[in-house]
């Protein structure tokens, strides 16, 4: 609901988008001639300062568009009428795939008059059902916990829009009762007002039973994520080598999955990549294990195993990091003539490296077991 906020205090009020050009500047320049995460806070700066570019295109455009677009020709101010508004505003968040666009132009049309405040709330109600199109659609061809978290989206942003239905008569009630111009003189502080008031009462009714809420969603979607970090058990830690043996079988399955991956992004299988996001969250929580085995330098022989398993991680999360950031590189190698031999040669060695790695584990564990 931020985005409301900035639109309704300072795109309206202070008229921004000349004055966020030298900034557009900047962030295009930042990502031009910088890689990595210097780029990535560059086009995050242009970014907002788009934002109020857009809002001054937009009050310009909606100029004299009260004389031709009136509240008397939307859907009525009644339920069967606010559930249209409501389907227009899933519509419109649908086709631009951004809540954020829709609700930044529901304010513009408040503002210059064309929809009155019950109109743009059931506008603004819709566009944040509407988000959840985004999320089944991202979460497609997903990890077990995306797909999941992509359902849990869904019924979350119903949840909270049946609630705000139900709100828009009393908070109107309110907002006139206590200060009766401010629909008329300050109607879009209103609405941001109330699309963040029914997201918080949504999140208050629904965090106490979260726990609940997710087993729903789990039976819903059932299965088993594959994880990397089921040996890390919490009593382990009482006994310092075989809190070492669990997290160098996490380590090891870590490694595992990051030779995958990049064997993946060389042109191996694409059903052999990894979700990074949940691969780095293993790397965080082993990370979290090792801080957590508490020895002393001298005499105690694990000492050394515990440094060697940190400098391993250390190498791991180095490794993921370039996952993440040159994959681009790797696709440019795979058609870059000059580039695809040594592309195929550098895959090969890589399968051959993770049946290596596979099978030396596999002698290490029958080993243990023998």
């Amino acid at each position: 609901t931020m985005t409301g906020w900035l639109v309704a205090i300072l795109g309206f009020k202070l008229k921004l988008g000349t004055v966020m050009l030298p900034l557009i500047f900047i962030g295009t320049s930042l990502k031009l001639f910088f890689r990595g995460r210097v780029g990535t806070v560059g086009i995050a700066i242009a970014g907002f300062g788009l934002i109020f570019v857009g809002i001054t295109t937009m009050q310009i455009a909606m100029d004299g568009v009260e004389s031709f677009i009136t509240p008397a020709q939307l859907p009525p101010d009644t339920w069967f009428g606010r559930l249209q508004l409501v389907a227009i505003g899933i519509l419109s968040t649908i086709i631009t795939q951004s809540s954020s666009a829709g609700v930044a132009t529901t304010l513009a049309a408040l503002y210059a008059g064309a929809v009155n405040f019950n109109q743009a709330a059931a506008l603004v109600i819709g566009m944040d059902v509407g988000t959840t199109v985004t999320a089944v659609i991202a979460s497609v061809g997903g990890s077990l916990n995306a797909r999941r978290t992509g359902l849990s989206h869904v019924f979350y942003n119903f949840w909270t829009a049946f609630l705000a239905l139900q709100l828009i008569t009393p908070y109107t009630w309110l907002w006139n009762q206590f200060f009766p111009r401010a629909l008329i003189d300050n109607a879009e502080i209103a609405l941001v007002a109330f699309h963040t008031s029914f997201n918080l009462v949504g999140i208050t009714c629904l965090l106490p039973f979260i726990k609940q809420f997710a087993r729903i969603i789990m039976r819903i979607v059932p299965g088993k994520e594959a994880t990397y970090t089921d040996t890390l058990n919490e009593a382990l830690l009482e006994q310092p080598e075989l809190a070492l043996n669990a997290a160098q079988k996490a380590l090891e399955a870590e490694l595992l999955a990051l030779l995958r991956h990049i064997a993946a992004i060389l042109g191996d299988s694409p059903e052999k990549r990894e979700d990074l996001s949940v691969l780095q969250t293993a790397l965080d929580d082993t990370h979290a294990y090792l801080d957590r085995i508490h020895l002393f330098e001298t005499p105690n022989p694990n000492w050394e195993r515990l440094i060697n398993q940190i400098h391993a991680l250390d190498h791991l999360q180095r490794l993921h990091e370039r996952c993440e950031e040159d994959e681009d590189r790797a696709q440019t190698a795979q058609v870059t003539p000059e580039l695809i031999e040594d592309s195929q040669l550098l895959l090969m060695t890589l399968q051959n490296l993770v049946r290596l790695v596979q099978d030396c584990l596999l002698y290490t564990s029958d080993a243990a077991d023998d």
